[in-house]
């Protein structure tokens, strides 16, 4: 039946849908390229540029080698992409499987910044090859990281995106540390399409020539997947070798397109997803069209983003992620979820008396607050500050030291009411959007308004950290708070906070220096009232938690369970969503949207014994002020005289310990 649906695809009268699809996008991109043409040379000067360009005409040498490779590179990049996506999605099983969503790109990224900063000699054999490496290596680590859920899609889906976060602070830590390349890495690291001649041109089109050849040969053994393993090693084929090989073909793509523009995001996602809403049923089909979606999709992107009116030009692989973290939310009801008990931590080591470990939890605590503030780095190298020069010291390091301690106590005080609420050992504010919900509220702000204060700032985080919730919860409610949907929802939500503050640094707003520091989670700009409002809200929060340790001990048991019990779960919920929101909120002004101490502190209270609800809600609260004020010191004299953000390195952490969690609940 397969066959007669590929040999008939007008049967299902969605011929004209697939036509749309490619045709309509195409031709507004067509249009916006012949009115830039136009603008750029008369039409009588076209060939004559195209042929042998003037030196001493600027607009011819634009045309020719500026101008048309561009066109060129975005439609060869799109079709690459668009095959790539479908090609994973199908050797997967899984619709949301795209090189962004599995950690390809994001290997790939990575080890081309290192090789550029730190062995660019490895470039002369070619891009590629480093480029691919890099991207093979990161997608191993997520199948070894999925391995133990059976290779479930969003078992995949979690892991690549815990990786790709995690390649990214290493990214933004090796460009904090060489600032003299940090503008050209973070253009070329967002997707930019700019181009300086045919060099990209000629180097990407054999590639992708000779990779659509080879997907092509496979169609047969690929469309067997669509059987059960057993059915397709029955007809002949061997399901591993298949998998393997179309693998390889799609990070290969997905890599190359890296070497060439950067990471381009959702192209891959988006075009395979368009051409099966249309009516691109099969196999062939799909391989067909979706390459043609994603090169007028990228090409017109790339069109829109040269004629927005900011000062300067959004990159390409920044604009289409607004198309991909909607399209997330639009496909995440379609994904089959793993059972609710899949989300257990392995048992800790439990102990008798769990509060024993809260002194020595403290008086660290408090050692290390008069390390940080007396120790310090010079032009003279390493040194402890006299008590004259404590006192010069104290009101600039004070503030810094009281913002990071309570916003630590904050975020890990929310991840555990987090965990514990939903069931969920993954969940933190940063990793479920609330972080980024908090931030995007700023952002708004940031954009509608010159009176960008602190209390304006907490009221526009505090209710995009109210919306985050209310946008996910919906989500994860369709399956009693499901894990994953929950999690997938809240890398939506993430992913458009992302996009937009690249959209905002775009602007050239003369405001962008302060909103820079509080993106990249430092405590540099941290003041007085900044320390007095993380500390009052944290002191509350740390007051008031106490109260829900009944809650949090039942609601763990399962929903059945607690209504049994007598407690009133939605009102609990609302009750502890607002708990979480509002420090979030609070945390994410004063130290950055991302650190995943909401994540870490929880397992580290619970795997020092902490099993009960109270005494793990106190621990948490001590280890995530020992995070961030260890890594807001750290970042202050690891690469002195410069900084590194305490958010970004804590979230450098915080990636390694995420992916070792998924691999002890593979076992």
């Amino acid at each position: 039946m397969q066959s007669t649906a590929g040999s008939h695809p007008g049967s299902d009268g969605r011929v004209w849908l697939l036509a749309a699809l490619v045709g309509i996008p195409a031709l507004l991109a067509a249009s916006l390229t012949f009115a830039g043409l136009l603008r750029l040379l008369p039409v009588d000067m076209w060939w004559q540029a195209l042929g042998s360009a003037d030196f001493t005409d600027p607009r011819q040498l634009l045309f020719r080698h500026a101008f048309l490779p561009r066109v060129a590179v975005s439609v060869l990049a799109g079709a690459a992409l668009g095959l790539a996506g479908v090609l994973l999605q199908q050797v997967l099983r899984n619709p949301l499987a795209e090189p962004t969503t599995i950690g390809t790109n994001a290997g790939a990224s990575v080890a081309l910044t290192i090789a550029t900063l730190y062995a660019p000699w490895m470039l002369e054999q070619g891009r590629e090859w480093v480029a691919l490496a890099g991207g093979a290596l990161t997608t191993l680590v997520v199948f070894a990281l999925a391995r133990g859920r059976s290779f479930s899609p969003i078992a995949i889906i979690i892991g690549g995106l815990v990786v790709s976060l995690t390649c990214s602070s290493a990214s933004s830590m090796l460009m904090a540390a060489n600032r003299e390349y940090s503008a050209e890495l973070f253009i070329w690291q967002s997707g930019s399409l700019v181009q300086n001649g045919d060099a990209v041109l000629f180097k990407l089109a054999p590639w992708l020539v000779l990779s659509g050849i080879a997907s092509f040969l496979l169609i047969r053994p690929l469309r067997l997947l669509d059987l059960s393993d057993e059915s397709a090693a029955s007809l002949g084929t061997r399901p591993i070798v298949t998998r393997l090989a179309g693998m390889a073909v799609a990070v290969a793509l997905s890599a190359l397109v890296v070497a060439a523009v950067g990471v381009i995001s959702f192209v891959a996602l988006a075009a395979p997803a368009l051409a099966r809403l249309a009516g691109a049923r099969t196999l062939r089909q799909r391989m067909v069209w979706a390459p043609f979606a994603g090169a007028a999709l990228l090409w017109l992107t790339d069109r829109l983003v040269q004629i927005l009116p900011f000062a300067s030009e959004i990159p390409a692989g920044t604009a289409t992620a607004f198309l991909g973290a909607p399209l997330l939310f639009l496909l995440l009801p379609k994904m089959r979820t793993t059972p609710e008990g899949d989300g257990a931590v392995p048992p800790a080591v439990r102990r008798r008396n769990g509060w024993a470990w809260l002194l020595p939890a403290f008086i660290a605590t408090t050692v290390l607050l008069c390390v940080v503030l007396v120790l310090g780095r010079g032009a003279d190298g390493w040194y402890w500050a006299s008590t004259t020069e404590l006192a010069n010291l104290l009101p600039l390091r004070a503030p810094r030291v009281v913002v990071a301690l309570s916003a630590g106590v904050m975020l890990a005080l929310a991840g555990t009411l987090m965990q514990r609420m939903t069931g969920n050992p993954m969940a933190a504010p940063e990793v479920l959007g609330i972080s980024g919900g908090a931030s995007l509220g700023a952002l708004l702000l940031f954009v509608m308004t010159s009176d960008f204060n602190r209390p304006a700032m907490l009221a526009a985080g505090l209710v995009g950290a109210m919306a985050s919730l209310a946008l996910i919860s919906p989500t994860g409610n369709r399956q009693a708070l499901a894990p994953d949907r929950l999690l997938l929802a809240g890398v939506a939500v993430a992913t458009m906070a992302s996009a937009f503050s690249a959209v905002v640094l775009a602007g050239g707003d003369p405001r962008l220096d302060t909103l820079i520091a509080w993106l990249s989670g430092s405590t540099y700009t941290a003041t007085v009232a900044d320390a007095a409002i993380a500390a009052v809200t944290a002191i509350l929060l740390l007051a008031i938690v106490p109260l829900t340790a009944r809650w949090l001990e039942i609601l763990p048991l399962g929903e059945a369970t607690t209504r049994a019990l007598g407690l009133g779960l939605d009102r609990a919920r609302v009750i502890l969503l607002v708990l979480v929101s509002v420090p979030t909120a609070v945390a994410t002004l004063v130290i950055g949207p991302l650190s995943f101490v909401g994540l870490m502190a929880p397992h580290m209270a619970r795997m020092l014994g902490f099993q009960r609800a109270l005494p793990q809600l106190f621990a948490s609260a001590l280890l995530g002020g020992l995070i961030l004020v260890s890594a807001d010191w750290a970042g202050r004299m690891l690469i002195f005289p410069w900084q590194i953000p305490a958010g970004l390195l804590a979230a450098l952490v915080g990636g390694p310990y995420f992916m070792v969690l998924m691999w002890k609940r593979r076992q």
